[in-house]
């Protein structure tokens, strides 16, 4: 009998008299039946779990107990104590089931990529942030999108105008680099690459800044909103209850204010373009653009609101994405441990490839150091550290383990970048060299930038941008980290934001010029 006609059949019998005890009847038999994991959920004996499941509530609780400087840890630690494949159960999101190989993620991103998608959680927790937008889109929506964006992430656009922008932005930075030097003052240089990336995005997709260069002590509202969003919307993923937890608290009131204010910003961009009769400075097409005079199915003009989700889902993928990565590469190579030899080498190349000369879209190719510098960040922090999709058929992994539909697909590149049976046994040392005249890794082993139909547009928008400023700071400057002992605690999000920023001092390069040491 189904659980809904027992229930029903409970009610239907119910009286005064014997309703306590067919309540507790009927609990007794929720509690036997969901004993070891979450109500809603299919029992699955075949599959291994961590210690700590309750009935009903499943892997909730366990949850909720780990600080959220320490959650891709507790996937990292289930990933050497129960292997590979392992499964929690959450009420109300249901079963997932985490793969961390090369093998399960290429299936489930490449191989068999109709089968998975991006499912109703994502869509509702993440719906403030990114409404109808490409990240929580599927079918024929996320096939529109990403086939207009393809049109300003290709070589043409980055040899005529993209590289341009990431070197006017890239040279602010160095202006407030200058200062901070000849003062003597920290800076926090997480901040600062999120106020690049942000507004070097901003130059590129939708033909202005947002400011942020220009007020770098200060707050810019939108990013402030942005980052505050972002951190709200993470939160629900792993939280069945929260819009009772948000109806009860100021946490509701602030996402509303958030979404309002980065929505009336985007609007406004919006309006000013119409406004201009989509003329801009250059002739060239930025992505705001392209989709203004795109159409939909039916011949119509795309609305206001659809073309704001636009502008926050490529905002947050241009933005936080690179500037953690940039973050955390200048963290690694600092940081106490790391060979010193790294740095020498990656200065030297910007001395051999730039010399006092500015980035272009040609030297980035011959930045090869620079590069592996990068993604060898990538690799051990990655910027997406934890990903899913929902099973929409009944699927079979490549190890045999079975995948019902409704149930969830998780992968960590956090935990395969940090596996030794994927990276081998120095998995754990930043070694740029391990990307230097070795075969490329599958997208499934290095899945930082995704895999498949889906991997990310903007890979070589972001490396170029990343190479840019890269360069630009070496050629100038030495940075050093305030506590090269201290590994900077992660945020929860989307992304993997450094939670207390990265402070860091600045001091002008000396360089040889007849046989004495002068600043440059």
């Amino acid at each position: 009998m189904a659980i809904t006609e027992l229930v029903k059949n409970v009610l239907q019998h119910a009286t005064r008299a014997n309703n306590l005890k067919l309540l507790l009847t009927l609990s007794a038999f929720f509690i036997y039946k969901y004993r070891s994991h979450a109500i809603g959920t299919r029992r699955r004996s075949d599959l291994k779990e961590p210690k700590g499941a309750y009935p009903l509530l499943g892997h909730m609780p366990l949850l909720a107990m780990i600080p959220g400087t320490k959650l891709y840890d507790f996937f990292e630690k289930n990933y050497r104590e129960l292997g590979p494949v392992w499964s929690i159960s959450l009420p109300v999101i249901g079963r997932m089931i985490q793969g961390d190989s090369p093998e399960m993620v290429e299936h489930v991103l490449k191989s068999n990529f109709w089968a998975y998608e991006k499912g109703p959680l994502l869509k509702g927790a993440l719906g403030d942030l990114f409404g109808s937008g490409i990240f929580a889109s599927d079918g024929a929506n996320w096939k529109f999108q990403r086939r207009q964006a393809s049109h300003i992430f290709n070589v043409k656009a980055f040899r005529e105008y993209t590289s341009d922008v990431f070197v006017i932005e890239a040279q602010k930075v160095l202006e407030y680099l200058g200062k901070a030097a000849d003062a003597g003052t920290e800076i926090d240089f997480h901040q600062l690459m999120l106020h690049f990336t942000l507004d070097s995005f901003g130059a590129v997709s939708f033909g202005e800044s947002f400011g942020c260069l220009e007020n770098i002590e200060g707050k810019v509202d939108f990013a402030v909103s942005f980052d505050d969003l972002t951190a709200t919307c993470s939160d629900r993923l792993m939280d069945p209850a929260w819009k009772i937890r948000e109806a009860l608290t100021s946490v509701g009131a602030k996402a509303k204010y958030d979404k309002a204010l980065i929505r009336k910003h985007s609007l406004e961009i919006i309006q000013r373009r119409r406004s201009e009769g989509f003329k801009t400075v250059s002739t060239k097409k930025d992505l705001l653009q392209l989709f203004m005079e795109a159409t939909d199915d039916e011949g119509e003009p795309l609305s206001d609101e659809y073309l704001v989700d636009i502008i926050l889902n490529f905002t947050i993928a241009g933005r936080d994405t690179t500037a953690q990565a940039l973050s955390w590469m200048f963290y690694l190579i600092n940081r106490d441990g790391t060979d010193k030899s790294i740095m020498k080498t990656l200065i030297q190349e910007v001395d051999d490839v730039l010399g006092d000369d500015l980035p272009s879209y040609d030297t980035h190719k011959q930045q090869k150091y620079a590069e592996a510098c990068f993604n060898e960040a990538l690799r051990i922090f990655p910027s997406v550290p934890r990903n899913l999709k929902i099973c929409v058929q009944d699927d079979i992994l490549p190890d045999g383990t079975k995948i019902y539909a409704g149930e969830w697909f998780t992968w960590s590149s956090y935990v395969m970048g940090r596996s030794e049976a994927i990276w081998g046994p120095d998995v754990l040392e930043y070694k740029p060299s391990r990307w230097i005249d070795t075969e490329k890794p599958s997208q499934g082993k290095f899945s930082s930038f995704h895999a498949g139909p889906r991997v990310c547009l903007g890979m070589n928008f972001a490396i170029l941008e990343a190479l840019t400023v890269i360069g630009m700071i070496l050629q100038k400057f030495e940075l050093t980290l305030v506590d090269s002992a201290k590994l900077p605690p992660y945020g929860v999000s989307v992304t993997m934001p450094m939670l207390e920023g990265l402070p860091m001092r600045v001091t002008r390069r000396q360089a040889k010029e007849g046989g004495g040491a002068v600043a440059v």
